[in-house]
């Protein structure tokens, strides 16, 4: 005979998978509720050297105008485009929004770190930007950073995402 087919042994088998089933939908509905409303993420940082032609498409030659297929494109200089670039991807689960990026450099001319402002705009979902550090803030594109420190922060001054370069800070001993 199967035990299974028997009610009596069957009944507490099913409310206990019923009781398991509802508590794990319910604790992730709470963890969605109780989740920060900027859960905002730095997916990734690349740094390099960008000249100024590698920024001109076939477009430009026709109408004069900088296409930057979409992204955005912020330099300290924006009449010249030759720099050193930092390359951003975030996630913003939420709505669109600007916000301040603030970029601290230190590089070998200057032990103490250099900041600089950006207020890109955050599309809702994922966001691509270029901060660049053109004309004289970064004249030699055989120079890179030693370190840098990238902060995105919203209307309020708080700091709703971090991305560092491995040099930024000293690790802590263990």
């Amino acid at each position: 005979m199967n035990t299974f087919s028997h009610p009596v042994t069957l009944r507490p088998f099913l409310t206990l998978i019923a009781v398991t089933i509802t508590a794990a939908l319910s604790s992730e509905a709470l963890a969605k509720e109780d989740a920060p409303a900027s859960n905002l993420n730095i997916v990734h940082v690349y740094t390099g050297w960008r000249s100024a032609a590698s920024f001109k498409r076939i477009s430009e030659y026709l109408d004069g105008k900088e296409n930057t297929g979409g992204e955005a494109v912020l330099r300290t200089h924006p009449d010249q485009r030759g720099g050193f670039y930092f390359l951003v991807r975030a996630a913003n689960p939420g709505p669109a929004k600007t916000i301040k990026a603030s970029l601290e450099i230190i590089t070998t001319a200057n032990a103490k770190p250099v900041s600089y402002t950006f207020s890109p705009e955050l599309k809702a979902g994922d966001t691509v930007f270029h901060l660049g550090l053109t004309g004289a803030d970064w004249p030699d594109p055989k120079i890179n950073p030693v370190a840098w420190k990238l902060d995105l922060i919203d209307a309020d001054g708080r700091v709703l995402a971090t991305d560092k370069s491995y040099l930024w800070e000293k690790p802590t001993a263990k």
